[in-house]
């Protein structure tokens, strides 16, 4: 079995990789920091393969794709934050945030989805966020971008079920994760954050399963709940007020 992680260079993509190498999958890992991604693979002992790739590109995701079709397994993990009033954040950061965060994501899974279909198996795994569950003023391209992945994974999930097919896809939506994110969109760091290793087990664990969405634990499962009753408006605002407590 081999399995394909996206954005394996820190974070949860890299506990991701250990976990599976440790249960006997061939590991690919990826991202863009060539260094991280070779130290990551030293301290693998099974079979592990590096592709260096910004998936901000779509040359680097459709060759990503055409150089490993054998995989079993997908976590499209890769992805970031831009933080900040709309009107003025970084329209080339954010241009290429989507296109990481959103655009990789499609693309991989359909190409891979398809792959899979013809075998008759295969799991993918979306890392969304528990952003995808309310509007993100401050973050709200982010928020939107988990959203999609949310929406997207879970649709195919359905479809998948309705047919019957081998083929599985999962989403999963931690709270705040202790990586490198915050720092990457210049916030501070969330209260009551889980540890890479702890969110990458429950993904891994619940992936497995065919689980279609995964929270890591019960606040971030009734986060998602109560999200269902709270008007939008009142998300808005009570989602502001949370992220004007992150900015330096």
């Amino acid at each position: 079995m081999k399995a394909l992680i996206t954005g394996a260079s820190s974070g949860i993509g890299k506990e991701i990789a250990k976990i599976l190498s440790e249960k006997g999958y061939s590991i690919v890992i990826t991202a863009r920091r060539e260094n991280l991604l070779c130290e990551l693979a030293s301290s693998i002992k099974g079979e592990c393969k590096i592709v260096c790739a910004d998936l901000s590109k779509e040359e680097d995701i459709k060759r990503l794709f055409e150089e490993n079709k054998d995989i079993d397994v997908l976590v499209n993990n890769a992805g970031f934050g831009v933080f900040g009033e709309f009107d003025k954040t970084d329209l080339s950061r954010e241009d290429e945030m989507i296109n990481v965060n959103i655009k990789a994501v499609h693309f991989l899974t359909k190409l891979y989805l398809a792959e899979f279909k013809k075998r008759g198996g295969g799991k993918i795994l979306n890392v969304a966020s528990s952003a995808a569950f309310f509007p993100g003023p401050k973050f709200s391209s982010y928020y939107a971008s988990k959203a999609y992945v949310y929406r997207l994974s879970v649709a195919l999930s359905e479809e998948l079920r309705r047919e019957k097919s081998g083929v599985t896809v999962s989403v999963f939506c931690p709270g705040p994760v202790k990586t490198e994110f915050n720092a990457t969109a210049g916030v501070k760091f969330g209260i009551g954050a889980i540890s890479a290793f702890d969110a990458a087990e429950s993904a891994v664990r619940g992936m497995l399963k065919g689980k279609r969405v995964i929270t890591p634990d019960f606040k971030t499962a009734c986060l998602r709940f109560f999200s269902s009753f709270i008007p939008d408006s009142l998300q808005a605002r009570i989602v502001y007020k949370l992220q004007e407590k992150k900015e330096f």
